[in-house]
């Protein structure tokens, strides 16, 4: 990485991380305690189920859909495992990018909307414009992983703030919601609501915002939680307008140098055959993508239905109506929502600002090579 330049808004380099102390550590090794009985619980539910089937041959619907509530279970805390696993590597190098705060927010709350009003949840917005100065990517997953945490936990609407400490000058934000019905008085269930909140993505918040050099305060009082964090290092007028401060443009400023900067972010694959899924899958596993496939443009307009993917990657030959349906239901919703065509006609690799339809083109000959860059960025777009 070359070294960044001096300048009042770049005043640290961008750093490998360094050791973990021993109470660090200490934290580590409750997190992947946690980690596995998160995942273990889960398992040990569904191998029953499936024991089950194995003696009796059949199996009911209630236990069908709460052995696949248990395998997804277990499926998203091994993801969150792994996110976490990069956190702990050590490996990462944080970069220093100035950044739109409220924009990449309201970009994440508006690709999660569908997510909210399927489990009818509102979220109300109180948003001042900001700019700080943090790594590009986890940024945008500490905000991804904080609406996981708050749409898990929340038995309310739940209130995203951007406001500014009086002195020093500071970007917040904050969530708050109620994490309880406020008629539960059973100390049983008291217990349960507070133990939901420890969950393994809170966990992620907080590592990720700890990773980033932030302080996350949590407050859980009389059912309600408020989960603040400030920016130090925010851009304000004092600062942009001072004597001697360098002529400041995007150059400036380190891109990410993350080695996986789309990690966590969400995948769709949509191909009718297994073998070309597995391929596209195969071509980005180095990722560190949150990936799900479906056969045809149906089941990806009913995937759709309850929360979106971050992008969708899709074989040419399901180009038809109902492709076309969902490509203008969610351009409508997100403006650069991003679609990845694989084709095999020749037409080469194509950047949707390249090309006349909007769309990414990839050629399937050329998948392990192109497909990376290309979601590179055009999944970069939102952050």
């Amino acid at each position: 990485m070359s070294e960044p330049k001096p300048g009042p808004f770049n005043a640290l380099p961008a750093a490998t991380l360094a050791p973990a102390s021993g109470a660090e550590r200490a934290d580590w090794a409750d997190i992947v305690q946690q980690l596995g009985a998160e995942i273990a619980g889960p398992l040990s539910s569904a191998l029953e189920r499936i024991q089950n089937l194995i003696v009796t041959g059949q199996i009911d619907r209630q236990s069908l859909r709460a052995l696949r509530e248990s395998v997804a279970n277990a499926r998203e805390a091994g993801m969150v495992g792994q996110q976490l696993a990069r956190l702990a590597s050590g490996r990462l190098q944080l970069s220093r990018e100035r950044l739109h705060l409220t924009q990449m927010l309201r970009s994440v709350l508006t690709h999660r909307a569908r997510e909210a009003q399927a489990r009818g949840i509102q979220i109300r917005q109180v948003l001042k414009p900001a700019e700080v100065m943090v790594d590009g990517s986890l940024l945008f997953a500490l905000l991804n992983a904080l609406m996981d945490w708050a749409l898990a936990s929340t038995h309310s609407p739940i209130e995203m703030r951007v406001e500014f400490t009086p002195w020093p000058v500071r970007a917040r934000l904050s969530c708050r919601f109620a994490h309880r019905a406020m008629d539960v008085l059973d100390e049983r269930q008291l217990d349960a609501a507070s133990a939901g909140l420890n969950s393994l993505t809170w966990r992620l918040v907080e590592q990720t915002a700890l990773t980033m050099g932030l302080t996350p305060q949590r407050e859980d009082d009389s059912g309600i939680t408020t989960f603040s964090l400030e920016f130090p290092s925010t851009i304000t007028s004092e600062l942009e307008n001072l004597d001697e401060k360098i002529e400041v443009d995007q150059d400036d400023f380190e891109p990410s140098a993350n080695s996986k900067p789309l990690a966590g972010s969400h995948l769709l694959i949509v191909a009718s055959k297994r073998e070309l899924r597995m391929q596209v899958q195969d071509a980005v596993r180095h990722m560190g993508l949150i990936i799900d496939q479906v056969g045809s443009m149906d089941e990806a307009i009913s995937f759709c239905q309850d929360g979106l993917p971050h992008g969708i990657v899709f074989e040419s030959a399901l180009r038809g109506a109902s492709f076309q349906a969902l490509f203008d239901e969610l351009r409508n919703e997100i403006a650069d929502f991003s679609f990845i065509e694989i084709h095999k006609d020749g037409r080469g690799t194509q950047l949707s600002t390249a090309s006349v339809d909007g769309l990414a083109h990839v050629d399937i000959r050329a998948l392990d090579d192109s497909l990376p860059s290309i979601l590179l960025f055009e999944l970069s777009k939102s952050m």
